[in-house]
């Protein structure tokens, strides 16, 4: 097998860009007094809600966070099924476990990665509930196909966002499309908190009830009861969850957002350098691109034909890695996996398109924390690869 020349720093998957000001409003806030959920957490809200568009965002721990709390906020429970995509993290199908539902797989677009929307007009059933589309990398799912679905089949819409933060269909942006909606701000994030979520949606009654729901079910969070002149008691409403934002986190994710547009474009850029450097090698599928949407650009994902290609996709991914170049696979598919097999029935050949997906994708690194020497690396590398291929 082909040997190539590690450089003396290892490009690392998915680090972030923190600037400056992002480490100074932090350390205002640790500074301050006050660390737990309060006023920079209802001003990141407030940017957050402008910057989609969208009347209302409830921050919160994590994604998954967010999207356990749209299931809760529409009634999803025990007997109820919601279809999802098996090409996505675990937390997509699991917050499904975790209310007692039962997730339901549909196949994905053998083009996109995304979601079909016939596929999941064949798995409707009278228990269907809801449908939970992901944004894969950060393309949008045809929503035109799912909002009728959802609205004829009189089912909810809620859309995993966590990849598509800066994206838009048809002219309208991600996050105000379905009835709710989910983005993640995890460090491989276009902008992160560390940890961390928003869940946005149109219905006022919703993001109040969430924001009971995220810290224990309290009527009145820790900023409302001792910041003011004297206590204010609470009531427990109902049994919630410990899922707020701090302000720690709110103060990162704030003071990133005015760069949210500058990074897009910057990870822009590098995705037009790998679609020149790698569109003529053998065996490459390059990503697509469409006219009616605005893709985020949040994973740059190819797929490595192993019949066409000198290489394997993990294979490919140790001789990178031998390289000093880190990637990452999204995803295995998550019916391949053990616990939604002996939970659930799944099996191997279920769903086709989602599986070969899953044998040959390999998401190169993209973000705006990397130079464009880092891309011109990564593309140079593997052309040197190709070139030699198999010894």
């Amino acid at each position: 097998m082909s040997s190539v020349t590690q450089r003396d720093r290892y490009l690392v998957f998915g680090a972030p860009r923190v600037p400056e000001e992002a480490i100074k409003a932090v350390v205002e806030v640790l500074r301050s007094g006050w660390l737990g959920t309060g006023p920079r957490v209802v001003a990141f809200e407030e940017a957050f809600a402008q910057y989609i568009g969208a009347p209302f965002a409830v921050a919160v721990g994590s994604c998954t966070a967010a999207l356990h709390l749209a299931l809760r906020l529409i009634e999803v429970g025990p007997g109820d099924e919601v279809i999802t995509t098996p090409m996505t993290f675990a937390a997509t199908a699991n917050v499904i476990v975790h209310v007692g539902a039962r997730p339901v797989f549909a196949d994905v677009d053998p083009r996109t990665g995304n979601l079909d929307p016939e596929a999941v007009r064949n798995a409707l059933t009278a228990r269907t509930r809801a449908i939970i589309v992901v944004h894969y990398a950060g393309r949008p799912c045809e929503m035109d196909a799912f909002l009728e679905l959802a609205e004829r089949n009189g089912i909810f819409l809620i859309e995993d966002a966590a990849h598509a933060l800066e994206a838009f269909y048809k002219g309208r942006k991600v996050g105000t499309l379905g009835d709710l909606a989910a983005f993640s701000f995890y460090p491989t994030k276009s902008i992160t908190t560390g940890e961390g979520g928003m869940l946005t949606t149109k219905v006022e009654a919703w993001a109040e009830r969430a924001r009971i729901l995220r810290l224990h079910g309290l009527s009145r969070d820790a900023w409302r009861r001792y910041s003011e002149e004297q206590f204010s008691d609470y009531e427990v409403l109902e049994a919630g969850y410990k899922y707020n934002m701090t302000d720690i986190q709110a103060a990162l994710g704030l003071a990133q957002m005015p760069y949210i547009e500058t990074w897009r474009r910057r990870r822009e850029h590098f995705w037009r350098l790998y679609n020149e450097g790698l569109k003529d090698l053998a065996g490459i599928r390059i990503p697509p691109e469409d006219t009616h949407i605005v893709h985020a650009r949040h994973l740059y994902t190819i797929q490595v034909n192993p019949r066409e290609a000198p290489f394997q996709r993990d294979e490919l991914i140790h001789l990178l890695h031998q390289a000093g170049i880190g990637t990452g696979i999204h995803y295995k598919a998550l019916h391949l996996h053990r616990f939604y097999q002996e939970a659930f029935g799944y099996r191997a050949g279920m769903f086709p398109h989602a599986e070969r997906i899953s044998e040959e994708t390999l998401s190169l690194p993209l973000t705006a924390h990397m130079e464009e020497s880092d891309v011109l690396y990564v593309i140079d590398t593997m052309r040197r690869l190709w070139q030699k291929g198999k010894t």
